[in-house]
Order: structure tokens, then C-alpha cells, then sequence
């Protein structure tokens, strides 16, 4: 059981309290999903909402997004508790609920209404008793985490000038563990991730001469059928490494053979020699795929977030309290994760536990992440608010 200072004040579940205005709080961003740095009805309702707890906000260095801070009443540490607030181009099917996407071909697709939600939440709880809590409280609403560049533009901008000696809580909502579980990890606990941006360039011609070399859809698709074999016997701790396509765009008429074409996509590893080993071999398939085809391949990487690396005595910490809320059972010890999250550029920089919390539904139907499927439970806030309060408290105190 335990003991962190402040954490007596709110019970075994603070999210309980604040439960149905977190409700509220997540489907009304869930209704309204923006792209990354086009965040600006999230923004606005993050600002309303931490106007109306009377917590200030700290700093601005991206347009969309936000710093925001409280001092508690006594001494403590300060803690960073961050949330990423975009959606993906996906469009979400019609459904029973009364909730569901209001933007054509936009959708919460990844459960960062979730965080919003949580981290809104977790704020209203500290906020009611702040004279009581110790230590300073960062509440860090980051925009863009899908373009993997979010996280990079507001330390670029600033952001840790108000963050020094600072620890970091965090959490993602997961559709592939069951709601009222949680899972912790230390060390490397995600992959690093790189966009990739492949094109490629050949003569073009008449879709009724096809040409043995020179066809860049010919070269596409054999370029994308290899892709995989960039990371061939490359994992960590049990996780392979991955390489796959995201989008591929060629062509103009179906009796044309395009003069080019591009692929997008990412490249996830989990330590420096694999990443070497996994570019050097990319750049071998580009020089293979072109000389076999008979076209020009150029490799761009052009955006980058660090592996997600938790301090061992933070996840610690969170861990404790996790097992307060939900009971040992239901709090486990994970394996890396193959997924990428740019809350490492913070973690790289500041001492701190980022831990996942189940969502999905009892019934399987919940979907895998970024597919028009996904669907996390209402009571994930519950357990997401309620661990960050309490795992922000503890690191508050320690």
C-alpha cells in the first residue's frame, strides 16, 4: 500500500469523482477530431476547461496545445503530466452511439480523446484540493503526436524552460489490453520511430507497350513487397522491429504508365545498432529495387521521435499506485512495444513513467489502433485519471 504524500486526500480512485465530466469531456473532442497542429476546437476546450480550475496557463510554444500549471500548498517536486491531443485521417463508420465523428474522413482512431479526457480530469481532481497537495503541477496538452514531430516542436520551442528538475506521468489507452488492467515498463518500453518517403522515377509510356524496366509501378510494388526485409531478425526483448508502408501514390489514367511514384511509411527499431543496421539495409533495398527496375529510388527520412525509454524508479512508483487502484492482479509488467510515441522527447530530457491502460471491450469489439474499428471504453478514464493523479502525487513526494 501506499504512502505518497497527498494521496490520502482522494481515496483509491480519484477518477471517480470527476467521471462523468471526463465522459463529457472526451466525446465532445471525440466529436470534433482535428489533425495534427490543426488542434485548435481541442485547444479551445482545454482552455476553457483549465480557466474554469483557475490554472493558469504557463507558457505557449505551439500554436495548438498548451502549458498550463498549479502549485500545490506544500513542498514537493514538480511533475509534468502529458496528454497529446490529435486524430488521424480515418473516417469512422455510423454506429449506435450518440458520439461518433462529426468531421468527414476524421477520427479518433488512437484514443487521444482519452487523454485529453484523463489529463482534463486528473486536473479538476488536483485542482479541488491544491492548498492540500504538494509540490507544482504541469499539465501538458502536446499537439501532433501522429506527424511524429509534436512532441520535438514544443521542446524546440521552449517547453522544458519551464520543466527543469521536473519528473513526467503520462499514459496511452490501449484497445488490445481489458479495460481495468494496466501495464507498466522499464527501460526501453517503445520504438523509435522514422517516417519514410520513398520516390520513384522512370520514363512513363503507354500502359499498352509495358516495358520489362523503366515501369515505376512494376518497381513500387516490388519495392513495397520487400519492405519487410529491412528488419528481418531484428527484435528486443521478444518484439520485432518493423518496416511497412503507410500510403503509395502513382498514376494519373489507367492506360498511362506513371514517370513516378511515391511511398510513405515508417521504420521502427529499438536501439542504435538496430536502427543503423535497418537504414544501411533500406538504402541497399532503394539501390537493388533501381537497378533491378531500371528506375531512380530516393530514400528521404524526414521526421524522427526517439525510442520511449521510463526511468526505472518512476515506473516503480506509478506501478504502486496503479496496484492501489486496481489491485495487484490487474497490473502488469509488459513487453516492448512495437508502436512509437513522441512523449519520448520528453522522457529523454526529463525522469518520468509513460504506462498503458486497457480499454478495450468486453464483447472484442473494439478494433486495432488507427483502423476505422477502434473503440476504448468510457471507464478507461476512470483508470487512466485515477493513476495519474496518484502516480503524479507519489512522484510529487518521493
Amino acid at each position: 500500500m501506499s504512502g505518497a504524500a497527498g494521496n490520502e486526500l482522494f481515496g483509491a480512485s480519484p477518477g471517480d469523482a470527476v467521471f462523468d465530466q471526463m465522459v463529457d469531456l472526451r466525446r465532445a473532442v471525440h466529436r470534433r477530431p482535428e489533425l495534427a497542429f490543426e488542434e485548435r476546437s481541442t485547444t479551445a476546450l482545454i482552455r476553457d476547461h483549465m480557466a474554469s480550475l483557475g490554472i493558469d496557463e504557463l507558457l505557449r510554444v505551439t500554436e495548438t496545445g498548451g502549458i498550463f500549471a498549479m502549485d500545490g500548498g506544500r513542498p514537493g517536486r514538480t511533475v509534468v503530466l502529458r496528454g497529446d491531443i490529435d486524430a488521424l485521417p480515418v473516417q469512422e463508420p455510423s454506429t449506435k452511439r450518440s458520439w461518433v465523428s462529426e468531421v468527414e474522413g476524421l477520427m479518433h482512431a488512437c484514443g487521444h480523446d482519452v487523454h485529453v479526457g484523463s489529463v482534463l480530469g486528473a486536473a479538476s481532481v488536483l485542482a479541488s484540493r491544491r492548498e492540500d497537495v504538494p509540490g507544482r503541477y504541469i499539465f501538458l496538452f502536446q499537439p501532433g503526436e501522429e506527424a511524429l514531430c509534436g512532441g520535438k516542436a514544443m521542446v524546440e520551442g521552449g517547453a522544458l524552460s519551464v520543466m527543469e528538475g521536473a519528473r513526467l506521468v503520462g499514459f496511452h489507452v490501449t484497445s488490445v489490453i481489458p479495460t481495468g488492467m494496466v501495464a507498466v515498463r522499464a527501460g526501453i518500453t517503445m520504438s523509435e520511430a522514422h517516417s519514410l518517403r520513398i520516390t520513384l522515377r522512370g520514363p512513363g509510356g503507354h500502359g499498352a507497350v509495358p516495358t520489362a524496366t523503366g515501369d515505376v509501378i512494376r518497381a513500387t510494388a516490388a519495392l513495397v513487397g520487400r519492405l519487410g526485409s529491412v528488419v528481418e531478425g531484428l527484435s528486443y526483448e521478444g518484439t520485432d522491429c518493423v518496416c511497412s508502408a503507410g500510403t503509395l501514390r502513382a498514376g494519373t489514367a489507367v492506360n498511362v504508365v506513371p514517370t513516378s511514384a511515391v511511398v510513405t511509411g515508417t521504420l521502427r527499431t529499438f536501439t542504435d545498432p538496430q536502427r543503423v543496421d535497418a537504414v544501411g539495409r533500406l538504402e541497399r533495398l532503394c539501390a537493388e529495387i533501381a537497378a533491378e527496375q531500371g528506375v531512380s529510388v530516393d530514400l528521404e527520412l524526414p521526421e524522427h521521435t526517439p525510442a520511449v525509454v521510463n526511468d526505472p524508479a518512476a515506473v516503480d512508483l506509478v506501478e504502486a499506485e496503479a496496484k492501489v487502484v486496481l489491485g495487484d492482479p490487474a497490473v502488469l509488467r509488459m513487453p516492448p512495444a512495437s508502436p512509437s510515441d513522441d512523449v519520448s522527447e520528453f522522457l529523454n530530457r526529463l525522469p518520468g513513467c509513460y504506462f498503458f491502460v486497457g480499454g478495450a471491450a468486453a464483447d472484442g469489439s473494439s478494433g486495432m489502433h488507427h483502423s476505422p474499428s477502434f473503440y476504448v471504453e468510457d471507464e478507461s478514464l476512470r483508470v487512466g485519471a485515477s493513476v495519474l493523479v496518484r502516480g503524479a502525487l507519489a512522484l510529487a513526494s518521493a
